[in-house]
């Protein structure tokens, strides 16, 4: 699939000094429901099985939030290799334009929707209660998530990706504050666990967007960038973000459909599947940060034209990150007991957990080697074809995993489902990059 892995690269320095920080933004990022899955875990059996139902119904619309971080940081990053600094004045009132109308909108399904989306998962009685309890206080602190994620976009275009992890990194010490100070203190239980990550969120939020509203003002002495909605700009950001939101849509929906298959076996395997899914959250996202990379130095690259090094720098991100990957799954391999009680000490939920652990150590180098592909691709501003990728993948996986449910494959078959639709999705995104057709050079891509 890649070339044997060279021990050093001319980009290494680059990748590394834009990796480093986002890794440790990305790492963040899914502690609060992290954090939320070890305080909650400890209630008991009923409360972490709600939480696994709320943490779905988030992680679903979150991915609104994505779709405007990377359909930004495409825009962004191509423009700065171009030198077009109006453009990007501009855009930074643009990007909160659009994150401010996903956060209005994510926190309105959340409410409105929350307690359908959560029967369809397959909650019931107070299970599904405390769940929607739990979406009604975090919808808010999910606004403004999706706000701060759309301000990510533009700052890590710009290459400024220290900004970003500052700001998480003070909303996420808020969450760990109060979370047990909330729960356990206060005796609120889960509904505590929710009012900490809605008030980490919040003030994360606020932070990014006043961030972005001097980000247009530009220099001392130059005018500041019109901050009115521009449908021109808009509409460009718009088009690379449906095909994300294509994408993340047809990601998400598996996932959703692995949460209900997982809820249909019962408690003990939902509150398992829990803990599984927040992990490979966590080192999704860890694994990550080379993607990240990526997307500002693929995009940089072609918008000046250096299509050379756009290509030599891709081949060297797939290797870091299949060997990031690897090692992942190891120390998972090595550590599954310890971690696991980190989370539960229920006997049934740990025999769950345990029967499901091979499969997810399995998808990590796999995984691994999708994400740096995903990021080449958002990079060049191929969303399209990543948007009609990911719906084949959906299209297999989704099937495969229903067929093994009704085997009676239990959680296995849900992680092994998920196994199917990283294997798709790495055929596909591995074609197009061998093809070379994303490597458009220009400050738009056209």
């Amino acid at each position: 699939m890649v070339a044997r892995p060279r021990l050093r690269s001319p980009h290494d320095r680059q990748i590394l000094r834009l990796a480093l920080p986002a890794l440790l933004t990305l790492a963040a990022e899914p502690t609060y429901l992290l954090v939320d899955t070890a305080m909650v875990g400890h209630l008991g059996e009923r409360p972490l099985a709600a939480l696994g139902l709320a943490a779905s119904v988030l992680a679903t619309l979150t991915g609104l939030g994505t779709v405007a971080t990377y359909a930004t940081t495409a825009a962004v990053a191509r423009l700065s290799g171009a030198g077009h600094e109006d453009d990007l004045r501009r855009i930074a009132a643009q990007a909160l334009w659009l994150g401010a109308g996903l956060g209005v909108l994510g926190a309105l399904v959340a409410v409105l929707a929350g307690p359908a989306w959560v029967a369809a998962l397959g909650g019931t009685g107070e299970t599904a209660d405390d769940a929607v309890a739990y979406l009604r206080i975090a919808a808010p602190g999910l606004g403004f998530a999706l706000l701060g994620m759309a301000a990510q976009g533009w700052l890590r275009g710009t290459g400024d990706l220290r900004t970003p992890l500052l700001v998480v990194l003070l909303g996420n010490a808020i969450n760990v504050v109060l979370n047990p100070v909330l729960v356990y203190g206060a005796d609120l239980g889960l509904a505590g666990s929710a009012l900490a990550t809605l008030t980490g969120q919040a003030t994360m939020g606020l932070l990014f967007a006043r961030l972005l509203w001097r980000g247009g003002a530009g220099p001392d002495g130059m005018a500041p960038a019109s901050r009115r909605p521009s449908l021109a700009l808009l509409r460009r950001l718009g088009t690379t973000g449906l095909f994300l939101l294509l994408r993340t849509g047809a990601l998400l929906a598996t996932f959703a459909v692995a949460s209900a298959v997982a809820a249909r076996s019962g408690d003990p395997s939902l509150a398992a599947h829990q803990v599984g899914w927040q992990l490979f959250l966590f080192l999704a996202l860890v694994l990550d940060a080379v993607a990240i990379a990526g997307q500002v130095l693929i995009g940089r690259a072609l918008g000046g034209a250096r299509v050379a090094e756009a290509r030599d720098a891709s081949r060297r991100m797939v290797e870091l990150t299949v060997a990031g990957g690897t090692l992942v799954a190891l120390v998972l391999l090595a550590v599954r007991e310890p971690l696991l009680h980190a989370f539960t000490t229920e006997a049934d939920v740990l025999d769950r957990a345990r029967a499901m652990w091979p499969l997810l150590c399995l998808m990590l180098p796999f995984a691994a080697a999708v994400f740096a592909f995903d990021g080449i691709l958002i990079g060049a501003g191929d969303a399209r074809f990543l948007g009609l990728a990911m719906v084949a993948a959906a299209l297999v996986g989704i099937p495969s995993m229903l067929a093994l449910h009704a085997a009676g494959a239990g959680i296995r078959g849900v992680w092994a489902g998920i196994v199917v639709v990283m294997a798709a999705r790495l055929a596909g995104t591995w074609w197009r990059y061998r093809g070379g057709r994303w490597a458009r050079p220009g400050a738009w891509r056209g």
